[in-house]
């Protein structure tokens, strides 16, 4: 069994936790990330959406048709990605009780990166999606 990702908000007020293992860790730098973090980029622990549980008053916001993210309606923190057509959801890894466990594997929308936040890994950086 994989060790437990778990993780919260700033308040404290919303709680999450899965066991499964993670199916990738990205660092998205699209302007949809941008707006919905308030940040240059956003990273995060990709599982399966069926295996995580989630405590607390999560607000939901559609940023696409695929897409919804939650957030703690008491705080604001950002905490999940969801793509509920596939099963999974993105963890915030900001909002990770260890955040230093998941350190990206990749870059993914690098052509709408900020030019002055430059990158001192040698992951592989994609100007949009991952290849298939």
């Amino acid at each position: 069994m994989a060790a437990a990702i778990t993780g919260g908000c700033l308040c404290g007020a919303c709680r999450y936790a899965t066991d499964a293992a993670p199916i990738n860790i990205r660092a998205c730098h699209c302007r949809l990330c941008q707006k919905a973090t308030g940040a240059p980029l956003y990273a995060r622990v990709l599982v399966p959406l069926d295996a995580v549980r989630i405590e607390g008053p999560v607000g939901w916001h559609h940023s696409s048709a695929a897409l919804r993210r939650g957030f703690c309606t008491a705080c604001g923190t950002t905490l999940f990605s969801e793509r509920a057509s596939a099963n999974v959801i993105g963890l915030a890894i900001g909002s990770l009780d260890e955040p230093e466990r998941y350190p990206p594997t990749e870059h993914i929308w690098t052509s709408s990166g900020l030019s002055w936040l430059t990158s001192a890994d040698d992951l592989p950086h994609y100007p949009e999606g991952p290849p298939a």
